[in-house]
């Protein structure tokens, strides 16, 4: 009778130990939309290691696409390798720097080859003009509007990171 006492606390104990590592460890490794300068998840994409995400906004000015293209680095951090956009003016680069490639291809600007590395962004919904987007997958086949996940006008501090089950279940799962 004691063996068997011992056994079903023994299974207790165990299958408890998995229920809290599933909840609690951290494994996922996510983009993680945080509300402005708190720790509360707004939204969250999963996302591997060296994929890519682009963040599309209509200039405010020219009204006009500008494509953010951004890589997730094996130490967390956001890597912009690119930006693609259709003017000049306002908060648009006229050249590329050092190392950096420049070039004009289908009526766009391009500059390649970016090297700016962010452990974190912060990014804001557009107001005046709100038609932001994200763009994910192997062919930058998901797209969906900021409009869907946040009010006009919000603002983010974007960074990857790993979520427990625990903390998705907090934030809202972007998907197409």
């Amino acid at each position: 009778m004691k063996h068997n006492i011992k056994l079903k606390i023994s299974i207790l104990f165990i299958l408890l130990t998995i229920l809290f590592l599933l909840l609690f460890v951290p494994f996922r490794t996510t983009l993680v939309f945080y509300k402005e300068n708190t720790d509360k998840i707004e939204a969250f994409l999963p996302l591997q290691k060296r994929d890519t995400f682009q963040i599309i906004f209509t200039h405010s000015i020219h009204l006009t696409d500008v494509i953010e293209k951004y890589m997730v680095m094996s130490n967390h951090d956001i890597k912009q390798y690119e930006i693609v956009y259709e003017e000049f003016g306002i908060g648009m680069p006229s050249n590329a720097l050092e190392g950096e490639e420049f070039h004009y291809e289908d009526g766009k600007y391009h500059i390649t080859e970016l090297d700016n590395i962010f452990p974190s962004m912060n990014i804001r919904n557009g107001k005046t003009v709100s038609e932001n987007r994200l763009v994910w997958g192997d062919n930058d086949e998901h797209l969906v509007y900021f409009n869907e996940y946040f009010e006009p006008g919000a603002w983010f501090k974007l960074k990857v990171e790993n979520l427990s089950l625990w903390q998705a279940m907090k934030g809202v799962r972007i998907h197409e």
